[in-house]
């Protein structure tokens, strides 16, 4: 009950006493004057009624109504501290209320949609690397989002700037059992996606690209959702075509160390496109290439953290084989505008989501160490002067490069041909690799200098 409800009842409660109170006194009253009636009409011819008798009942009277008056401003007293009382409570409200409105977190801002515009969508995977830009992204957009998330590889302090926003909502789920919820649209990213993560766990990778994958399509038919699923580049495996198209059908080890995450996803379009042709359900798959950013584990084994975590610490940079092998590099703001146009295009076959630029390992060791070096010497960026820090390192080069033996079904070359993405989506990549790297590297320093404890680095 609020504090004004409290304030009315109490009102109430003295009125109704005070009418009570002067009720009695009325009667009482009327009882006296009844029976001086009945007395002077019965001893009227009576004269010996003492006279002190009569002072002392009219005594009686006087001293009876003093204490009334005494009872009303007593009454009148209480209401007057229960009134001082209520305002104090209510100013002492008012004050913890402005304290939790100046505790309270800030969210960036969203936009504000009509209801006819506003989705209800799932992101599985959504406290993940991908998943909580896409979160970002739509949140923003205004719409209203849930993360579904085991957290075997998704980090709570990815998403914790969104707990509390009335558009977010954090499962902690484990797609491989069914989940129930009623959305209209699911990105499907849930599965450890680097190769230290999937080859820890086969079984369970293999689980999640299945039985997690036939989980989102059921449930996306159940509530008549559309779906996008996130595939990966390493469907091609080791490419013999370059580059690599979607209509490529890949070359993949199926019983290597990293068939487990391979073939988990080609399985996860073929359960996609079963869906789709046999219940009519509106599908998408992102084949996603290699993709970079803030919030990447430091430690999940792909070539943009290794390097840049040792290039921060000035360990020598790991390059498995002679760093001839080349790779794409997107930033992750770009993936997620193609995943978002995926998502609202009319286009339901797969559709490569990757940045062209094609770069050694050995040349892209070497711009790593040359913008680290720049930080360290803090010296200012120009964007004029990108090409320098396309150079080979020249910084006592053989202390910073280690060479090692060449792991196995490590693809040799990787490079999307994203003519379709382009003509279907209008999408191409925007970052700038340099650009991209500066923002992850600035990233990297900070989770090394709150895991690590060092104030500089």
């Amino acid at each position: 009950m609020t504090l004004p409800r409290v304030f009315y009842v109490l009102f109430l409660f003295v009125i109704f006493t005070l009418t009570i109170v002067f009720t009695n006194y009325h009667n009482l009253s009327s009882k006296h004057r009844f029976d001086d009636d009945n007395q002077h009409e019965q001893h009227r011819s009576k004269n010996e009624i003492d006279s002190d008798i009569i002072d002392n009942d009219i005594g009686n009277r006087h001293q009876n109504n003093t204490k009334l008056m005494g009872t009303i401003e007593k009454l009148h007293n209480e209401i007057e501290q229960l009134r001082l009382r209520l305002e104090q409570i209510e100013t002492k409200n008012n004050f913890q209320s402005s304290k939790i409105v100046t505790n309270r977190k800030f969210f960036q801002k969203t936009k504000l949609l009509p209801y006819s515009e506003k989705k209800r969508i799932l992101i599985t995977g959504g406290a993940g690397f991908v998943g909580s830009h896409l979160l970002d992204r739509l949140l923003s957009d205004g719409h209203e989002v849930i993360v579904a998330d085991n957290f075997y590889t998704g980090r709570r302090s990815n998403i914790e700037h969104w707990l509390g926003h009335p558009n977010f909502e954090l499962l902690h789920h484990d797609i491989v059992n069914p989940l129930y919820v009623e959305v209209d649209e699911i990105y499907h990213l849930a599965s450890p996606a680097s190769p230290p993560h999937y080859m820890m766990n086969a079984v369970k990778t293999i689980k999640t690209n299945t039985m997690g994958t036939i989980n989102m399509l059921g449930l996306a038919k159940r509530v008549g959702a559309r779906i996008l699923v996130a595939s990966t580049s390493e469907i091609y495996g080791d490419p013999d075509v370059h580059p690599q198209s979607e209509s490529y059908w890949g070359n993949v080890n199926p019983i290597g160390p990293r068939s487990c995450y391979d073939e988990g996803k080609r399985v996860a379009e073929a359960l996609t496109y079963a869906y789709a042709k046999q219940e009519n359900l509106s599908v998408r798959v992102a084949r996603i290439f290699n993709t970079y950013g803030p919030r990447m584990h430091a430690n999940d084994g792909r070539v943009v953290s290794n390097f840049i975590s040792q290039a921060i610490q000035s360990k020598p940079l790991s390059i498995y084989g002679n760093g001839n092998q080349t790779r794409s590099f997107q930033y992750i703001s770009d993936l997620i505008e193609g995943l978002v146009r995926l998502m609202e295009s009319n286009y339901s076959r797969p559709i490569n989501l990757g940045n062209p630029d094609e770069y050694t390992i050995q040349k892209f060791a070497d711009i790593v160490l040359n913008l680290v070096h720049r930080d360290n010497e803090k010296i200012q960026h120009n964007k004029d002067d990108d090409n320098r820090f396309m150079q080979p390192y020249s910084y006592h080069h053989h202390h910073h490069i280690e060479y090692l033996p060449a792991k196995q079904d490590d693809p040799r070359r990787r490079r999307p041909d994203i003519k379709l993405a382009l003509q279907i989506l209008h999408w191409y990549p925007n970052i700038t690799l340099i650009d991209g790297l500066a923002k992850t590297i600035d990233y990297f320093r900070l989770e090394l200098k709150r895991s690590l404890g060092r104030s500089t680095w």
